[in-house]
């Protein structure tokens, strides 16, 4: 058996690993996991490309909600140097996940502390940095809308001016759920989709829909602005009429 082959059973054995690892994660709390499945290479590729297109240069990037890592997996080779990654992962068994991953990724060998991982939700994240991308893989919809407001809002404080926050959505949930959902839950999600909608308004450069994922998902960019004419608050106040 040649090296290629070994190699590449390794990946799948991997992966089919993280996958029930996932799906007992979400059979736990499918609230704050969020979905059944890893994101496929597809939505890893449209969630990581502000990354790709500016790897020419060293980046401050924060990924939230990482899950068992196949977007981590997309973003460290495209880490130049003088670059850093900040993950945060509020599942303790996934946050162990992502330790593995980066202290034994050939690509981080020569380079240890590029790589954070940090055990908590992204509104305790005790920091002073800014960056440039933000990669955020929660399951927003999943949330209460008052929630959602602080969790965006604090994406919107950790990025640089200029930088980008890319996030998902799935297809169809909105629909899905109010067929299936109660009235608590349908008007919840509601609520959700209100909040996200005035962030798009206010910040969205582009929106692309990932078919080869299961289920498919809508990527979204949204970017702080270089110099703001107004506050964010006036943007979103903006936004929601």
């Amino acid at each position: 058996m040649d090296d290629w082959t070994t190699s590449h059973q390794r990946v799948l054995a991997q992966r089919e690993a993280e996958g029930w690892m996932f799906l007992i994660e979400a059979a736990r709390d499918l609230r704050t996991t969020g979905a059944i499945a890893p994101s496929g290479n597809a939505l890893a590729r449209a969630l990581t490309d502000p990354v790709r297109t500016q790897a020419s240069r060293p980046l401050a990037v924060l990924e939230v909600g990482a899950g068992t890592g196949p977007v981590t997996r997309a973003l460290i080779p495209h880490l130049s140097g003088g670059s850093r990654l900040d993950i945060v992962e509020a599942n303790p068994r996934f946050a162990a996940q992502l330790r593995r991953l980066v202290t034994t990724h050939p690509d981080l060998a020569d380079v240890p502390g590029r790589v954070s991982v940090h055990e908590m939700f992204v509104e305790q994240l005790d920091t002073d940095q800014r960056y440039d991308v933000i990669v955020s893989g929660l399951p927003l919809t999943n949330f209460a809308p008052d929630q959602v407001e602080r969790i965006m809002a604090r994406y919107m404080d950790l990025l640089h001016p200029g930088g980008t926050l890319t996030y998902f959505a799935y297809v169809g949930t909105r629909r899905a759920r109010a067929l299936t959902a109660s009235r608590v839950e349908a008007r919840r999600h509601a609520a959700v989709d209100e909040v996200m909608a005035a962030y798009q308004r206010a910040y969205a450069t582009g929106r692309w829909t990932v078919w080869a994922n299961l289920p498919p998902a809508h990527v979204w960019h949204l970017r702080r602005p270089l110099v703001p004419a107004d506050s964010p608050e006036q943007r979103l106040a903006g936004a929601r009429r």
